[in-house]
């Protein structure tokens, strides 16, 4: 693929103008120490750190018998009236809450602006979204939030889980999100008869460097919300739990060894959708965004949890700092092409591309190929392809990506199905040649020297290889990309502020050990 001159994921911050410039990989995140802090650290390890941990457990389970008594006959489907003994529960477990995380550290929370009740902003929009200590504002307020089903099933956390009614999806209901967004909307147009629910509408954890794409579950109701943002003015950020960084044990443990804990919880005014932006979510999501990121005077990013994926996947084809794939998604997802593309779709289109081998493909055939206007943003995706400048481009190339983007974690299942357009029909081989236009897709980078791999993997000098030739020289070689392609090209020394074309900096990113697990592994999304 072509690295694209000087583009970068939108980022904007108090004036709403542009920025070339980059920031730090938002879905990372590296702490580093000096010999004092750690000497501090190992000090409160073994003398303030058990002491609060016993506290804050201790103070969890004492919450449990008030929430249990108060979640008793409730109905999921009403709000029963409030009697004198679940106001007191209600107020027992905000008092134990908050004394929980004082043991914690977090001595005092600062508020700023007023909170709206329920009846004007049904919803509250809350970001960034770093750590599980953003359940502080939670517990504080005793608002609803969207929680996974099995999590109702869990001892003590359940119970209180279940406390603040919240809004439960299953994964395994196919129609999960559906009946989701029906409840979200059931309870926010009951004129503040629930609870308010709070909603992330970032989807995903990150280090605060900035706000990615929100969701739009959060605006789909089209009813007033109210931008709620956290900040962690502390010195040492131990509190920031993302896809590659700390474990959650690890941001526990070091966080109950700060002498104290910071936090500021801050309301913005009201925000009441318009006309458009009720009749378009996306919009609504992005306007919000804006308020709350020129409130932290943090730059926006297009990025988002696809993006993550994409960005720490791991496997033989690991995404490398250059990659223009980052690019590639962000322009997919807008134009719609992710949406609905399966395995089965993607073995249709890589046999639409065979048939048309040969013929390149001009701006307008590559529109009418995917059945949409010509477009700036369709312009920007077909230039990303055009690797000779002619304004042709290979279409198998465009599925390749389009592969590599919607299963990020299948790099085999994506080099499967490149050999399959590419291989002859004889003998189904491919050369030297069809084999760096399928790797430099693949990884997402202008150009690829595969003379040294294609030998590797050649050992009959035939001058052609097999699909079955390359996965076994995969199974002896997991690493080939970091071996034979990008060893000479990755530049982790690279300073931070020089840019990059998918808008991350090295900072803070390794690309040998990436640490990030999958949704259902290391790190949750929300």
């Amino acid at each position: 693929m072509k690295l694209p001159d000087e583009q970068h994921p939108s980022l904007e911050i108090r004036d709403g103008s542009d920025l070339p410039t980059p920031f730090r990989n938002p879905f990372v995140h590296e702490l580093r120490f000096t010999p004092l802090e750690k000497i501090r650290i190992g000090v409160m390890t073994v003398t303030v750190f058990p002491v609060r941990l016993f506290f804050a457990v201790f103070l969890m389970l004492l919450a449990w018998p008030f929430a249990f008594a108060a979640s008793l006959g409730r109905s999921e489907l009403a709000v029963e009236t409030e009697t004198w003994w679940r106001r007191i529960c209600d107020i027992a477990l905000r008092v134990i809450m908050r004394a929980m995380w004082f043991c914690g550290g977090f001595h005092w929370v600062t508020v700023k602006g007023e909170p709206a009740p329920p009846s004007q902003a049904p919803i509250l929009t809350l970001a960034p979204h770093s750590s599980y200590f953003d359940a502080i504002p939670i517990t504080m307020t005793m608002a609803s939030i969207v929680m996974k089903t099995e999590s109702k099933n869990i001892p003590v956390w359940g119970t209180l889980i279940k406390f603040i009614r919240p809004v439960f999806v299953s994964r395994s209901d196919q129609d999960s999100r559906r009946k989701t967004v029906e409840e979200i909307k059931r309870r926010a147009h009951a004129g503040g008869e629930w609870p308010q629910i709070m909603i992330f509408p970032e989807g995903t954890c990150t280090n605060r460097s900035c706000l990615i794409t929100f969701k739009p579950g959060a605006f789909i109701p089209a009813v007033p919300v109210q931008p709620v943002v956290l900040r962690y003015p502390n010195k040492m950020d131990t509190i920031t739990w993302t896809w590659q960084g700390p474990g959650a044990f690890e941001i526990l443990w070091l966080t109950l060894c700060q002498f104290h804990n910071p936090i500021e919880i801050e309301y913005l005014p009201l925000y009441t959708p318009s006309e458009e932006e009720k009749n378009n979510p996306a919009l609504f999501a992005n306007n919000v965004r804006h308020i709350m990121a020129k409130a932290l005077e943090l730059p926006i990013t297009d990025l988002s949890f696809d993006d993550c994926q994409l960005s720490q996947a791991k496997g033989p084809l690991r995404v490398p700092t250059n990659s223009s794939l980052l690019q590639f998604n962000r322009l997919a997802r807008r134009l719609g092409l992710r949406t609905g593309t399966t395995d089965t779709v993607l073995q249709q289109q890589a046999s639409r591309a065979r048939n048309i081998w040969g013929y390149r493909l001009g701006l307008e055939d590559f529109a009418q190929y995917l059945d949409l206007p010509v477009t700036d943003m369709l312009t920007e995706l077909h230039s990303l392809f055009n690797q000779h400048g002619d304004g042709q481009i290979d279409v198998r190339e465009y599925v390749i990506a389009l592969s590599v983007v919607c299963q990020p974690s299948k790099a085999m299942d994506t080099l499967r199905l490149a050999f399959g357009m590419y291989e002859a029909k004889e003998d189904r081989a491919i050369v030297e040649k069809e084999l760096a236009s399928i790797l430099r897709t693949a990884l997402g980078v202008a150009e690829v020297d595969v003379t040294e791999l294609f030998s590797a993997i050649d050992t009959l000098d035939a001058g052609k290889i097999t699909h079955d030739d390359f996965c076994r020289f995969v199974v002896q070689h997991p690493d080939f990309a970091q071996e034979y392609l990008l060893s000479s090209r990755e530049t982790p020394s690279t300073p931070h502020t020089v840019p990059l074309t998918n808008g991350f900096s090295v900072d803070h990113y390794n690309t040998e050990e990436p640490t990030c697990s999958l949704p259902g592994q290391k790190k949750k999304d929300n």
